[in-house]
């Protein structure tokens, strides 16, 4: 499942540049039985199966003491804080992260009591596994750090970083079918785009998004107290 996004686009350069190494792996080469299992019945009874605690601590445990680096430990589940843009940003920042992918009905609980991770979920609904959650993270970490976007002023515009959702953007030709590229945007001013732009992110974000523009403008708010 990991092997076609990690190896395109701008985590394949990233990775061949040596801005960052990424690494699966097997929880069953931590399990102790012949079958190496890893999930099984719950106490209690109920369906859906549940993870192991034993091949996930060993193996994050096993993990933590190949590197010198100070392990940041995450698993994605449905009942973790929602993820942002502003915790791919903390994200971006530690060293060396460790994603375990939560499976089936979840993980045993003393894996969370005794290892601790940051439970992160990707939103109000329900996957296979955690594997598509630990790819989207894993991504839009890596675009955030330095020298893997060539165009770093391109990540800092992004939706979600300055807090509006991004404005139009348009392209050649000048016209298609009828709709041309508004004037501004041909006029080589570059404060009048650079307002207009403001201005579109704004109206756009206000309409479809109220609940960021509310806070976008609080923001903007303090900071003129602040200034």
């Amino acid at each position: 499942m990991f092997s076609g996004p990690f190896s395109e686009s701008i985590i394949k350069r990233a990775q061949e540049a040596g801005k960052v190494d990424i690494y699966v792996h097997n929880l069953r080469d931590w399990t102790s039985d012949r079958h190496h299992k890893t999930d099984d019945e719950q106490f209690g009874g109920g369906d859906g199966m549940v993870m192991l605690a034993q091949p996930l601590i060993e193996a994050v445990q096993d993990l933590q003491s190949r590197t010198a680096a100070e392990s940041y430990l995450i698993l994605t589940t449905p009942q973790g804080r929602i993820y942002e843009q502003s915790v791919a940003e903390e994200l971006s920042a530690k060293e060396h992260l460790i994603i375990i992918c939560g499976h089936y009905k979840g993980v045993d609980e003393r894996v969370i009591d005794i290892l601790q991770p940051d439970e992160i979920s990707i939103g109000d609904y329900i996957l296979t596994g955690g594997e598509l959650p630990a790819m989207i993270i894993v991504d839009s970490v890596v675009r955030l750090m330095p020298g893997v976007v060539n165009s770093f002023g391109s990540v800092e515009e992004d939706s979600f970083t300055c807090g509006l959702l991004d404005c139009p953007r348009y392209t050649r030709p000048r016209e298609v079918m009828g709709r041309a590229v508004p004037d501004v945007l041909l006029s080589g001013n570059h404060a009048e785009i650079d307002r207009w732009r403001l201005e579109q992110s704004c109206e756009r974000t206000a309409r479809r998004r109220p609940d960021l523009y509310r806070e976008y403008r609080r923001r903007q708010e303090r900071k003129e107290r602040e200034a």
